[in-house]
């Protein structure tokens, strides 16, 4: 066995299975589906697996959008929209496809 911690996650794999089923999303958007199936989890480190996850091409950046609204920041936001990558491995979790179905305003709207 080799040295160091090992690459899969139960996180990225869980997130795998969110965008199984939306397609695609960006983060805050995969967040609010994660928290309501999924162990507690903060933004940032949904974040953080975003980035490893493009790292091991398990997620790869489908588009970048600039949409505007109110922010406390200005009238635009920057939205990087994510998809699977080549070494995903979605199981198919079928309690996300259930959870979309029943709670259709967490369908990706982008």
């Amino acid at each position: 066995m080799g040295r160091g911690r090992p690459v899969g996650s139960s996180v990225r794999q869980n997130m795998q299975e969110v965008l199984y089923f939306l397609g695609s999303a960006h983060g805050y958007h995969i967040f609010k589906v994660y928290k309501e199936l999924y162990p507690k989890i903060t933004l940032r480190a949904i974040y953080y697996h975003l980035r490893k996850g493009k790292e091991l091409e398990e997620f790869k950046v489908a588009n970048v959008k600039k949409e505007g609204g109110n922010y406390s920041w200005g009238t635009e936001a920057e939205k990087i929209y994510y998809e699977l990558g080549p070494n995903a491995t979605p199981r198919g979790d079928q309690r996300v496809k259930i959870l979309l179905d029943a709670r259709p305003e967490l369908k990706n709207k982008g």
